[in-house]
């Protein structure tokens, strides 16, 4: 990866984190970042990013963003320029036309064709999607389709986060996301939301998110492993203790349309402390995460240790 080499050369950790995260939302082969992201419900891409320092605890967030290439530049300089720490919708895209952020064309060919075939199974003959007099049904019924496909695969995408640490001991955490597919408009997940899908503290460590974000939101699952963390526990026990208590939560009639029959919900969980170390955690199999440092040519891959 192209990170290490520049932090090597002497380039300033938050630009390594925007560069790798803009790099991956560029990949028309991740349909879940940027460019063939996958379109919510009516056929449309939307775009969720955030950016976090963890020494000064400053965050830039932006949600529901369409027709920008880079959503995670647009979230660093909400951080970087504005005195709000979240902007959404048509004000985030106000701002992205303010600060002359490059717009594209996100829906590709390829993403728009998995986006027909889900529609048309769920729902054969449907003419307009805008039409349907029970859309709220309907994305549930097209969600629980693909989650059950998910489901049975040993690996997914999600998520793309990265957490970077300078020699000086700072941590950037930048995360990017189309969201869950075929959401309903407007849907926001955890990947923008600090606490939940990313947090970063200089004097404890870092943590971000892939997978259910509902479930992330609702038990803030990055800050509260980063206080378990600051209370003394090691990474692994944060990252354990952390999953464990999801699962003690969820329950066949609290679990909806995203699992059924007692399964977890499909969360990945990655932790680095303060002096660098990095783990892994998840509630379903398969899942891994790479780590590279500076003086490393490339990055190595681990799997994630399997919460239950």
């Amino acid at each position: 990866m192209a990170g290490a080499a520049m932090l090597r050369a002497g380039t300033p950790a938050p630009d390594v984190a925007e560069y790798i995260a803009r790099e991956v939302e560029d990949d028309p082969n991740e349909f879940s970042v940027g460019t063939a992201g996958m379109p919510n419900i009516l056929g449309e891409v939307e775009l969720d990013a955030a950016f976090m320092e963890g020494g000064t605890r400053r965050v830039g967030a932006v949600a529901a963003v369409k027709g920008y290439r880079h959503p995670i530049s647009i979230a660093r300089q909400v951080m970087e320029r504005l005195p709000h720490v979240f902007l959404a919708g048509d004000g985030a895209m106000r701002f992205a036309e303010e600060i002359k952020a490059e717009r594209a064309n996100l829906l590709t060919d390829e993403s728009l064709a998995m986006w027909r075939e889900r529609i048309n199974r769920a729902a054969p003959g449907v003419g307009s999607v805008e039409t349907l007099p029970d859309l709220i049904g309907f994305t549930r019924k097209v969600i629980s389709m693909h989650t059950d496909t998910l489901k049975k695969e040993e690996t997914g995408h999600d998520t793309m986060n990265v957490m970077v640490r300078d020699e000086h001991g700072h941590i950037f955490v930048a995360v990017t996301t189309s969201g869950i597919a075929w959401k309903y408009p407007g849907r926001v997940g955890d990947s923008p939301v600090a606490g939940a899908g990313f947090y970063a503290d200089d004097r404890y460590g870092a943590g971000a998110c892939m997978g259910l974000g509902e479930w992330t939101i609702r038990h803030g699952t990055t800050l509260r492993a980063i206080l378990a963390m600051a209370a003394g526990q090691s990474m692994a026990q944060a990252g354990a203790e952390v999953l464990q208590d999801m699962h003690k939560l969820a329950s066949d009639s609290d679990a909806g349309v995203f699992f059924q029959e007692g399964n977890l919900p499909w969360v990945r969980l990655l932790l680095m402390d303060a002096q660098g170390n990095c783990g892994g955690f998840s509630t379903k199999a398969g899942l891994t995460y790479k780590v590279q440092r500076a003086n490393e040519d490339k990055p190595k891959q681990f799997e994630s240790v399997l919460v239950i």
